[in-house]
């Protein structure tokens, strides 16, 4: 399908893109996983900027500067907690990813690196939320970003988005 949707495996706040995607919580504050390591490599102004977000409802995403990072831009993302999938949850996991898709298309950023979000201490179920997330970013008809990069923390993560991938471009969605 789209060549510009690519995996790697390793740590999210090294990559050298234009953006990188913290999987947030509502507040926008450093937590655990992926959010607290991107807080703690970007120094203390980007937890400064968030507290000036304020809110933020799961399914939408901010922008907020880099600043220690490679990336110029972290998008924080929102995605939702999992509650047995009854309530909404793929919507909102599908609406963050366009959120911050959107965002990085409105600042002209030609590359964004996203985690897999609401996997860990939200919950969402791995096979699912790969499948929801590269599914949005193969069906995004914008010219920008130009490059989609899914940065999985180790290989049983790296290995379900690699399996997704490979099922959503063979077409047996």
């Amino acid at each position: 399908m789209s060549a510009r949707v690519v995996l790697a495996e390793g740590d999210i706040t090294k990559q050298e893109t234009d953006a990188i995607v913290n999987a947030a919580n509502e507040r926008l504050l450093a937590g655990g996983g992926v959010c607290g390591a991107i807080h703690r490599a970007a120094g203390p102004e980007l937890e400064a900027e968030c507290r000036r977000l304020g809110p933020c409802p799961a399914g939408e995403a901010r922008i907020t500067k880099g600043y220690r990072l490679k990336a110029k831009f972290v998008i924080h993302a929102v995605g939702p907690v999992w509650r047995g999938g009854g309530e909404g949850e793929d919507d909102r996991l599908a609406g963050c990813h366009q959120s911050a898709l959107e965002l990085a298309r409105a600042h002209g950023l030609k590359s964004i690196a996203f985690p897999a979000i609401s996997t860990g201490i939200f919950g969402f179920p791995a096979e699912r939320a790969s499948r929801i997330a590269l599914k949005e970013a193969l069906a995004w008809p914008q010219a920008l970003p130009e490059r989609i990069v899914f940065v999985l923390f180790d290989r049983t993560a790296y290995d379900t988005f690699a399996a997704a991938l490979r099922e959503l471009q063979s077409g047996r969605d």
